[in-house]
């Protein structure tokens, strides 16, 4: 198995505001009776969507300009609340690929990391001016680079924030830890042969 290389992410942006977005809301704890993670992906933000239909509103998850949205975009502490793998889970099967918010709660960002998703950070103010952007032009792409740390919107660059760690784990593949251990498959055998609990 290759190690998969995360640099370049293109794609729509879905922008959904506010600040302290939890676990339980990205995908309600009745959700989580699954056996696989297949599925979740249509009902993230279940609860959301619905508390908005009721005020004839459109969660920006419902809303058909967003639809094809791949490049998530969020204010502070996205993902707080419970640990639930679940969360990113939901938002990769929905069809997300990278999140650029203030902040994130830290188990989040290491499960989305895990996931094969960036998780970019930026200032409030420039949440702020990416929010707008996508809302004016919801059919736009964006590009996301993990190399260069930075998002495109139309003709401007922004810088975007992400630790060495993580960008260093999307650039030489480790973040995926199965395609690691088989890409070290040799190594295991090896050090598996001298341990001596494991002789008989």
């Amino acid at each position: 198995m290759s190690m998969p290389i995360i640099d370049i992410v293109k794609g729509s942006g879905v922008p959904v505001r506010g600040n302290d977005i939890d676990t339980d809301r990205i995908i309600p704890a009745r959700f989580l009776k699954c056996v696989t993670f297949d599925g979740l992906g249509e009902n993230a933000f279940a609860d959301d969507i619905k508390g908005l239909a009721d005020q004839g509103k459109v969660h920006p998850f419902r809303n058909p300009a967003y639809a094809n949205g791949t490049i998530l975009v969020s204010n502070q502490n996205f993902g707080c609340g419970s640990s639930r793998e679940h969360a990113p889970q939901a938002l990769k099967r929905w069809g997300i690929r990278a999140i650029i918010a203030e902040s994130y709660s830290e188990i989040f960002f290491g499960n989305c990391v895990a996931l094969g998703i960036p998780c970019y950070k930026v200032s409030h103010e420039t949440a702020d001016k990416i929010l707008a952007w996508i809302e004016a032009n919801p059919s736009e792409e964006l590009i996301t680079s993990t190399n260069e740390k930075t998002v495109k919107l139309g003709e401007e660059t922004i810088a975007l924030d992400l630790a060495d760690g993580p960008r260093g784990q999307f650039l030489d593949g480790t973040w995926h830890a199965r395609a690691a251990l088989m890409a070290n498959a040799d190594k295991v055998a090896k050090v598996a042969s001298e341990l001596p609990y494991l002789k008989f």
